[in-house]
């Protein structure tokens, strides 16, 4: 598991590198999972620029790092906060799977009966 500073990497994209990237220890999510991930990672860094990763944090709570060089005049600061509140909001379901995915599987958390979020 890649951890940075206590966080675990799921996926990313770079408008530098034009380049995505996947965590491998999570290769057991849907393939369709996986897919939706890699277009919402590429689509963010083709409309706002800079660097987009998906972190899980150590409760399990999945963060969206933005990064962008100091020299890129181009970044859309705001597009960015935007963006994100955009993906929290239409892709609520996902989100919150996913952090529960990696609650159970990766933290060793008992699902309870009925549970489908925190």
């Amino acid at each position: 598991m890649e951890y940075d500073e206590g966080k675990a990497v799921l996926c990313g994209a770079s408008s530098y590198e034009q380049k995505y990237y996947f965590n491998q220890e999570f290769s057991g999510l849907p393939e369709h999972i996986r897919k939706e991930l890699q277009i919402m990672c590429v689509l963010y860094t083709e409309d706002v620029g800079g660097v987009l990763t998906l972190e899980f944090d150590q409760d399990g709570a999945l963060e969206f790092k933005v990064t962008a060089e100091e020299s890129d005049y181009l970044f859309d600061e705001i597009g960015s906060v935007l963006k994100i509140k955009q993906y929290r909001r239409d892709k609520k379901d996902l989100l919150e799977s996913l952090e529960m995915y990696y609650r159970v599987f990766y933290l060793g958390e008992e699902l309870k009966i009925g549970e489908t979020d925190k």
